[in-house]
């Protein structure tokens, strides 16, 4: 774990994000809030690629939780059979499908804690559909986050609720809104686990890491 940066090095960091992608997306395919959460939830354990591969052919029949229903178990274990845990995610799919009819309007919510209710949904879900849909500056903490902030020092924690915590408190608020997105994406196909590719890294010359590749 690396030790906390200070602001104006936070600041650099962030400002050539923004600069090299000033609208970072995230790349599980979705059409509308439902979609996105159902995108998430079954991107646990699993990659957006092979969740974009099983979602294009479930979403084109079920893009609705009316109209998930309406496929039923069976069919949505089908579309889902090749993503790891796939079993238990289309219970869960049919489970938060039925509550958001039920309870909700067939309308996704738009609070961390309604979101949480759902079967299969847990804070980081939560913090996507948030951030993604309905424009809250909410730090979904997976992997990639969690390992750039621990060995960039920008935002260092024992555990993921530090590090989104850590995240909201040091990194300035006009990045907060694209500030997860910056990150997965860099950790994903730059700060990687195993070799980072340092040769290529627009923020080299700040981060504080001492196994740097050449």
């Amino acid at each position: 774990m690396a030790k906390q940066l200070d602001y104006h090095t936070i600041y650099k960091i962030f400002d050539r994000f923004r600069d090299s992608e000033p609208e970072p997306k995230g790349e599980l395919d979705h059409s509308n809030a439902y979609t996105l959460v159902v995108a998430v939830a079954l991107s646990a354990q699993a990659t957006d690629v092979g969740v974009n591969r099983a979602t294009r052919g479930l979403f084109a029949v079920a893009d609705t939780p009316e109209k998930m229903l309406a496929l039923g178990l069976e069919g949505v274990t089908e579309h889902v059979k090749t993503i790891g845990l796939f079993r238990q995610k289309a219970k869960n799919v049919m489970k938060l499908s039925q509550i958001l009819v039920d309870d909700y309007g067939g309308v996704v919510p738009s609070s961390r804690a309604a979101l949480e209710s759902l079967p299969g949904v847990g804070r980081k879900t939560a913090n996507v559909v948030l951030n993604m849909w309905f424009g809250q500056p909410t730090q979904a903490v997976d992997t990639h986050v969690f390992r750039f902030g621990n060995r960039t020092g920008v935002a260092p924690g024992k555990d993921v609720v530090a590090v989104e915590r850590a995240v909201e408190d040091q990194i300035p608020a006009e990045f907060q809104r694209h500030a997860h997105h910056w990150m997965i994406l860099h950790g994903r196909y730059i700060c990687k686990a195993r070799k980072p590719v340092c040769t290529n890294c627009i923020i080299e010359d700040l981060c504080p890491f001492e196994e740097k590749t050449t």
